[in-house]
């Protein structure tokens, strides 16, 4: 049961009112909700025939990584989204995720330099390739002179974008935050890489929580939230789409790839989210898992969740069947699922799932085959990362 604690401890609550989303099936949230409900497409998840011209001028897009394009992007669909609300600039803030950043643009100005000569290369490489550049942009397009902050806690890092600039609007630092994860890492070099870790689908599939699972294929995209200070978003009407209710992030200290294989670390850090809300395991509705379809990372995952709920848990979703891996856009990709999820009173299923795994204990009740309806509640969202990074969200419905 949720406590009245986050309110008699003086924070603020936090509301999203603008949604914002490029990817693979399209741009915009129509676009995600279909495909979760649809069949799994197969190979990598690249935005083809991407088109930045409705956000960026011709000169503009040159000298801008497609990572930040694609947070553009997204983060102008969600203030659209959300009426465009006029907030004071200096309340207004910038949390954005990242794992990899300008990694396209690096690897092309290293193969100019190679073959053509130190001259050539590009003088905005530098500023194309750091991590900070898409929250740089969003900051100096939209007038946003509140905290601009960059997080890349590595897959964990839309997650923990979201979980932090919560805060700035429940401390008070802000009335608005953009907040959310981009991603354009679907270069040679780093496909090549997790080709050669054993950590790509050899098959062209994700397939969470499978028994034949064997790997992820790489997503690039973005995902933007507005977050609003609930007083804010009343005052002016807003509509509200759900209600960030807890965060939490811990660390494996394990490995440096491989998670902690009994899934402690995460599963404190599951537990500390849901104090964070002031709920009970048993108030969670829905859990969206990080179940990227790797064999040691769901395992881990799935005896994370069974420590935290027991047999019986909560519906068991996860939307990288679907949409790829997106590494630190992947957590803002999947809180802006759980939203729609609460929109729509439907659980997208598991795509990709044919036969459970039976080594991860039958405790888990995955949604399989096709939506389940639901009468929605608290969601927990789970994001695992590289350098053993666990960020854990708590969502909930809109505020009555």
């Amino acid at each position: 049961m949720r406590t009245d604690r986050r309110r008699t401890a003086g924070r603020r609550r936090v509301v999203v009112t603008g949604l914002g989303v490029v990817l693979s099936p399209g741009t915009g949230t129509d676009a995600l909700w279909r495909a979760l409900l649809g069949p799994p497409p197969e190979g990598h998840r690249a935005v083809a025939d991407w088109d930045p011209s409705p956000w960026l001028g011709q000169a503009e897009a040159r000298h801008t990584d497609r990572f930040t394009q694609f947070a553009v992007a997204a983060a102008e669909s969600a203030v659209a989204d959300a009426g465009h609300p006029r907030t004071a600039p200096d309340a207004a803030g910038v949390v954005l995720g990242t794992a990899l950043a300008g990694v396209g643009t690096l690897e092309r100005q290293a193969l100019v330099r190679s073959e053509r000569g130190d001259k050539r290369v590009s003088p905005f490489t530098v500023p194309m390739i750091m991590p900070n550049a898409a929250a740089a942009a969003l900051s100096q397009r939209l007038g946003r002179r509140g905290p601009c902050r960059t997080v890349t806690t590595a897959c964990a890092a839309g997650t923990d974008a979201i979980g932090s600039a919560a805060r700035l609007i429940a401390g008070g630092v802000c009335d608005s935050v953009l907040t959310g994860g981009t991603e354009a890492a679907l270069s040679d070099t780093v496909v090549a890489a997790f080709r050669n870790m054993r950590a790509l689908s050899s098959a062209g599939r994700t397939r969470p929580f499978d028994a034949g699972r064997d790997g992820f294929v790489i997503a690039e995209g973005a995902a933007v939230l507005l977050l609003e200070a609930y007083g804010t978003a009343a005052e002016r009407g807003a509509r509200v789409y759900a209600e960030v209710l807890g965060h939490a992030s811990t660390a494996d200290a394990h490995d440096i790839t491989l998670p902690l294989p009994d899934g402690s670390a995460a599963a404190r850090c599951m537990r500390l989210a849901l104090r964070d809300a002031g709920l009970e395991p048993t108030a969670v509705g829905q859990v969206s898992a990080h179940g990227t379809g790797t064999r040691h990372g769901d395992l881990a995952e799935a005896r994370a969740l069974t420590a935290v709920f027991g047999p019986g848990g909560p519906p068991v979703t996860s939307a990288k069947g679907v949409t790829g891996h997106a590494f630190g856009a992947s957590g803002a990709i999947e809180a802006v699922a759980a939203v729609l999820s609460m929109a729509h009173g439907l659980i997208p299923p598991v795509a990709g799932l044919a036969t459970e795994d039976a080594g991860l204990g039958g405790s888990l009740d995955l949604v399989r085959d096709a939506p389940r309806a639901w009468t929605a509640g608290p969601v927990l969202s789970n994001s695992f990362g590289f350098g053993g990074h666990n960020g854990c969200l708590v969502l909930g419905p809109p505020i009555t």
